[in-house]
């Protein structure tokens, strides 16, 4: 065994490393209205992986010193760790679907799974950095060392951050409550149909007392190919069902002329403030986002 491997400055090093790597992941675990990941095995899950991650990172540094290039081949098995997570976060959330009140749909899902997948590599990243920096700086007081090292992790840890912030519904669109109208076993909410599958008495009934509805207008033109897509539909219908519950009865429809979109349901918990909430604060799918400045120069190019 190399001893060198054992020395204080590694073990603080590493130490230092992991534990800021660990914090990063933990910085953007969160469980917030959308429920997710689930308490506590969701969070045992991608705290004990985040750990793994970060460990990773962190001895990266000193396995290339001693020349043990042997060691930093385990990095290329971990990222193959990290990809089996993203299946298995896509197969769980999958297996879910029927249970749920409404469709995530398979767009959101795979969002969701590559999210987690990518968030594993805040842990690697930071805690590679904050090991790279101690190690560079490599000043006699260890305590400077280890205030270096955080630092450095936590402005690569606001960087990564900030570059991996999805936008939302909200960033886009603005959404208004509307006016649920019942014409017989028609639903229409304002001026837009919706459906004509309230055909009881009954339904009719508790859709006009308790349906809620509301539209989401978007703010420029373009916006319209984002948010007409079914999955982005898909998507902040979930939220909506997820965050208040469905009594009977959810809809999404899109208005052709106008780019609106309709989301409407009989809620468990009649709420407009969450349900307005829930809408905006649904993030952008990945698969339907498109750069309008980049579609205007392929449009020049073309001239």
């Amino acid at each position: 065994m190399n001893t060198e491997f054992l020395s204080q400055q590694n073990i603080v090093l590493i130490t230092t490393a992991v534990i800021t790597g660990t914090s990063a992941r933990l910085l953007v675990l969160k469980q917030d209205y959308r429920q997710y990941p689930s308490y506590p095995n969701g969070y045992l899950i991608h705290i004990v992986t985040a750990i793994i991650a970060a460990f990773l990172g962190a001895v990266a540094i000193p396995a290339l010193l001693t020349k043990n290039f042997v060691a930093v081949t385990f990095l290329s098995l971990a990222i193959q760790q990290f990809r089996d997570i993203r299946k298995m976060e896509r197969d769980s959330l999958k297996d879910l679907e029927n249970t749920e009140y409404t469709y995530r749909g398979n767009a959101y899902i795979d969002g969701i799974a590559k999210t987690f997948e990518s968030r594993n590599y805040f842990a690697l990243v930071v805690s590679f950095l904050t090991a790279l920096t101690i190690q560079l700086l490599n000043y006699k007081i260890i305590w400077v060392n280890v205030v270096s090292g955080v630092i450095a992790g936590a402005i690569s840890t606001y960087l990564l951050k900030r570059f991996s912030k999805g936008k939302t519904i909200g960033d886009i669109a603005d959404v208004e409550m509307a006016e649920v109208q019942v014409k017989g076993s028609e639903l229409y909410v304002n001026d837009i149909y919706v459906s004509n599958l309230l055909g009881s008495e009954n339904a009719s009934k508790m859709y006009q007392e308790e349906g809620i509805a509301a539209i989401i207008y978007p703010r420029e033109e373009h916006f319209r190919i984002t948010l007409d897509n079914f999955g982005q539909r898909q998507a902040a219908l979930f939220e909506t069902t997820r965050a208040m519950g469905v009594k009977r009865y959810s809809f999404t429809r899109k208005d052709y002329k106008q780019g609106r979109v309709v989301i409407t349901l009989v809620p468990i918990i009649k709420d407009t403030d969450a349900f307005i909430e829930a809408i905006k604060k649904t993030p952008l799918l990945e698969n339907v986002k498109k750069s309008h400045s980049v579609m205007e120069t392929n449009l020049i190019g073309r001239e």
